[in-house]
């Protein structure tokens, strides 16, 4: 629910919306140190804040969690629309890109990190796989 709460205009100071979203929950609101990192690090974070020049400042502020649970967030993030429905992770990418432009920094973004957002949901896919398999 709150993975992207920095693209509030009250809160947008860089225009990063991770980042500005995570300094928020950190300095603001005061809230759970492991839900302020996942929201900085969501859905390749990692990838637009090179692009922006600022993934030195996102690492630096906010270390990253688990990678299951970054995967997690990625799969839930990639597989929702903005409106809230279920989608999947290529057409999710393709509704960004498009919102965007295909040349804007985030339609570059976007589709330099596809293979990265279509490795976290199959890892999640095959996670719950394993987990149905296990005797109860």
């Amino acid at each position: 629910m709150l993975h992207d709460i920095g693209y509030a205009p009250d809160l947008a100071k860089t225009g990063f919306h991770p980042l500005d979203g995570a300094r928020y929950l950190r300095d603001v609101a005061n809230a759970d140190e492991r839900v302020v990192h996942l929201v900085a690090h969501h859905s390749c974070a990692w990838m637009e804040a090179e692009a922006r020049g600022l993934r030195q400042e996102l690492e630096g502020e906010f270390p990253r969690e688990s990678a299951h649970l970054d995967d997690a967030l990625c799969y839930c993030d990639m597989n929702t629309t903005p409106d809230g429905e279920p989608t999947n992770p290529v057409d999710r990418i393709n509704e960004i890109a498009g919102r965007y432009g295909p040349d804007s920094l985030i339609g570059t973004f976007i589709r330099r990190a596809e293979p990265e957002i279509c490795a976290s949901t199959a890892r999640v896919l095959e996670r719950v796989a394993a987990a149905k398999r296990q005797p109860m």
